[in-house]
């Protein structure tokens, strides 16, 4: 028998968990009739199993992020922790106080307002209305709801919902934190002080178990990292190494996919998106620090008037790095026809070495209508080459300067 955690540590032990899949049922007898009831009645009893297997630790004091694609089992690893849910098989073992931040808005009653739901979480994990009173005043601080705290929470917009949820997870004393991809959903500024936020959690002996598809964070804030797939817990290593082997499976289902067929009657359409150096010469690989234009080719069935050309560049992991585009960058086009092409030239690419992505779109004067949108259109490679810059993102550029300091000798007195 597997001796017993340590406060503030997490354990499964084979465990799996399965969901009835229940499909809609047909709403009339013209449904019933083209599902078949032979279909409907299959379907009834058929199960999902979101887990199965699945064994691992995370230590007092240790940060585990949990990566994988969709439906891969990552947020069922989080409520069976949470306790919302109970394992179908195997054993959860979970010591210490738990704080959660889940699916958006889970533990806030929607008719009840921010301060009365604060109060609700609190009591939830067993404080006192003195205690939460204490914290009150920073976690409404934290979440920058003045304004709105005394408001219900039905009229909160999800950006309100998620800075709320994070303040009062966060400030709980919690020993354990488990905190799904909710983070997403917040502006920049607002994930930049979550991430220091937990930064500081971390310093302060806190447990952390982290759901993300943000592999850079995971990557920064995680001690290890755990790769499900299917169910199945398929790696468990350094976050660097775990990531890795994410995506270059992700590469490899990626390459065996057919291309999408853009869907019809568009009257502006992305046509072809690909790369050329300062000759003109069209390449997929460069170096840091050479100049690289980003050509879109469209084909305009009609006369479209003031369209919007944009671009958006992100790291294999996922990290949005930019998002140009023609109105923003100067470049006022008043209609076109036919088939034509707009250039974004960068006149040196600061980026170290990686896989990137290019994605490309393409809207009416308001952003409002979406013409064509073509996502991963093109791929570059960036190789260090000759740049003596390694480690991070992006080359700095800068240059050292060695200053001696004139070193005076003091009389002895």
């Amino acid at each position: 028998m597997a001796s017993a955690i340590q406060p503030g540590a997490i354990r499964f032990d084979r465990v799996s968990k399965r969901f009835a899949a229940h499909r809609q049922r047909p709403r009339s007898f013209h449904e019933l009739f083209i599902q078949g009831w032979r279909l409907w009645r299959r379907s009834s009893g058929e199960v999902f199993w979101a887990l199965r297997e699945v064994s691992f630790e995370v230590g007092p004091g240790e940060t585990v992020g949990v990566i994988g694609s969709n439906g891969a089992g990552k947020s069922t690893v989080l409520k069976l922790a949470a306790r919302v849910l109970e394992p179908t098989a195997g054993r959860v073992e979970v010591r210490g106080r738990v704080a959660a931040l889940l699916e958006l808005g889970v533990g806030f009653h929607p008719e009840l307002t921010g301060r009365e739901n604060v109060f609700l979480n609190g009591a939830f994990l067993g404080l006192s209305r003195r205690e939460m009173a204490r914290r009150l005043e920073a976690i409404v601080a934290f979440a920058e709801l003045e304004d709105f705290i005394d408001v219900p929470v039905k009229h909160y917009s999800s950006g309100m919902y998620v800075r709320l949820a994070f303040a009062v997870a966060a400030h709980l004393d919690p020993e354990i934190l488990l905190v799904d991809e909710v983070l997403a959903v917040g502006d920049a500024a607002f994930q930049r002080k979550c991430l220091e936020h937990l930064t500081a959690l971390q310093r302060s002996g806190v447990t952390i178990l982290l759901v993300s598809h943000d592999l850079g964070a995971v990557r920064w804030l995680c001690h290890r990292a755990l790769w499900l797939d299917h169910g199945r817990l398929r790696m468990e290593g350094s976050p660097e190494a775990v990531a890795q082997a994410y995506l270059a499976a992700v590469e490899a289902h990626e390459a065996a996919r057919p291309i999408p067929i853009p869907a019809p009657r568009s009257p502006l359409r992305i046509e072809r998106v690909y790369l050329t150096d300062g000759h003109g010469r069209e390449r997929e690989e460069f170096e840091t620090g050479e100049a690289i234009s980003i050509r879109v080719v469209y084909r305009a069935s009609t006369r479209v008037e003031r369209p919007v050309f944009g671009l958006a560049l992100q790291r294999s992991d996922g990290l949005r790095l930019g998002e140009p585009n023609t109105r923003e960058g100067g470049l006022a086009l008043p209609a076109v026809e036919g088939v034509g092409e707009v250039v974004y030239a960068i006149p040196a690419v600061p980026l170290l070495e990686g896989l990137y992505w290019i994605s490309a779109v393409v809207t009416d004067g308001t952003a409002t209508t979406v013409y064509d949108r073509q996502d991963r259109a093109c791929a570059l490679r960036i190789t260090s080459g000759r740049h003596p810059e390694r480690g991070g993102l992006v080359a700095m550029n800068g240059t050292w300067h060695h200053v001696p300091l004139e070193v005076r000798v003091l009389p002895l007195s």
